[in-house]
C-alpha cells in the first residue's frame, strides 16, 4: 500500500470510469477515510464477513461489485468512510473534451468526499489530506499531498474502492438509460462502442446521451 506521512488525517482515493464509451457520462469516484486503520478495517471486514476480494472494479464480477457497493454504503452510514461520485454529461464532454470533463468531475467528487458526513467540519486543512489517484489523474494544485499511481486501482485499496463506487454508480445510470432507450442495449455494453451498439445507431440513429464527438 505504501506509507502515508504521519501528519495526514484524511486519505482519499480517486478513479474515473467511462472515458472510452461513445454514450453516457464520465464518472469520477472519490473515496475518503480518516486514516489507514479505517481502510484496513473496511477491507478486512469485507473479506471476513462477505468473502469479497479488493481489486480493480473491472476485475470483479457484477455480483461482487454490487455486494461491495451495498457494503460500502453501510460503512458510510457507520462513519467509517465517505465517498462521492460525480458525473459529466455527454453534451459537456462534446463541448469541453474528455480531459477537462474528467478534471471538472474529479474536483467536485473530491470536495464532496471530504464532506461533513465524515469530517464533521466545514473547514478542511488540505495539508492534512493525502490524495491517491489512478493513472495519469491529478488533483487540484492546492492538494499538495497527492500521488498518481499507474494501475493504482489494482495496487492501492483506497483507489480500488473509488473504482468500485464509480463503476457501479455509472453502470446504474446506464441501466436506467436502457429503460428509456431499450433498442440500444445500454444495460449490456454500458455505452461502449460494441458492434451491436454501432448497429443500433445505424438503425435507430443517435440518442441525446451519445457523445457526438466520439462517433465516427
Amino acid at each position: 500500500m505504501g506509507k502515508t506521512p504521519t501528519k495526514i488525517k484524511y486519505i482519499v482515493g480517486i478513479d474515473e470510469v467511462g472515458r472510452g464509451p461513445i454514450a453516457g457520462p464520465v464518472a469520477v469516484g472519490a473515496f475518503c477515510c480518516i486514516n489507514q486503520t479505517n481502510i484496513k478495517e473496511i477491507v478486512n471486514k469485507a473479506k471476513e464477513d462477505l468473502g469479497l476480494p479488493i481489486r480493480d472494479s473491472k476485475k470483479l464480477t457484477k455480483i461482487m461489485r454490487d455486494k461491495w457497493f451495498r457494503f460500502l454504503h453501510q460503512c458510510k452510514k457507520e462513519g467509517l468512510c465517505n465517498f462521492a461520485v460525480s458525473f459529466v454529461a455527454p453534451e459537456m464532454i462534446d463541448e469541453f473534451g474528455i480531459v477537462k470533463s474528467i478534471k471538472k468531475s474529479l474536483e467536485r467528487s473530491l470536495v464532496e468526499s471530504l464532506g461533513k458526513s465524515l469530517v464533521k467540519s466545514e473547514i478542511i486543512n488540505k495539508d492534512e489530506v493525502f490524495v491517491y489517484l489512478d493513472g495519469g489523474l491529478s488533483a487540484p494544485e492546492e492538494y499538495k499531498n497527492q500521488k498518481a499511481i499507474i494501475k493504482g486501482d489494482e495496487i492501492h485499496p483506497i483507489i480500488s474502492l473509488a473504482s468500485i463506487v464509480a463503476k457501479v454508480s455509472r453502470d446504474n445510470v446506464m441501466t436506467n438509460y436502457a429503460k428509456e432507450y431499450p433498442e440500444y442495449g445500454f444495460e449490456k455494453h454500458v455505452g461502449y462502442g460494441t458492434k451491436a451498439h454501432y448497429e443500433a445507431i445505424k438503425k435507430y440513429g443517435q440518442t441525446p446521451i451519445h457523445r457526438k464527438s466520439f462517433i465516427h
